[in-house]
């Protein structure tokens, strides 16, 4: 719930990555090491949007609750409350999951 606390400016995006797999299909145990990167996130706060040349404001792509894909790099880490979020632009996040 830190999150609330914090806002994106303009047309930034704070994620929260989804946990790693640690425990293969089969019940093995994986090191920490050999997990891979988790690309997927869930939004958790959204800016109001940037202004583009004409002035007029361009609204984030992506709404709250949204899960999301995200570049291999990149990113700001933010550490709220002892948790770790993530800060990308509306433009490097690369797809939204729809139901």
């Amino acid at each position: 719930m830190a999150f609330r606390k914090f806002l994106p400016m303009f047309d930034r995006v704070l994620v929260e990555r989804l946990a790693a797999e640690t425990v293969t299909k089969g019940g093995i145990m994986l090191p920490e090491k050999s997990q891979a990167k988790v690309l997927q996130a869930t939004v958790v706060a959204v800016g109001p949007g940037s202004v583009n040349k004409k002035g007029d404001m361009q609204p984030v792509c992506v709404k709250v609750g949204e899960k999301v894909l995200l570049p291999e790099y990149g990113g700001t880490k933010v550490i709220l409350d002892n948790q770790d979020y993530f800060l990308f632009r509306d433009a490097d996040i690369l797809g939204k999951y729809v139901d």
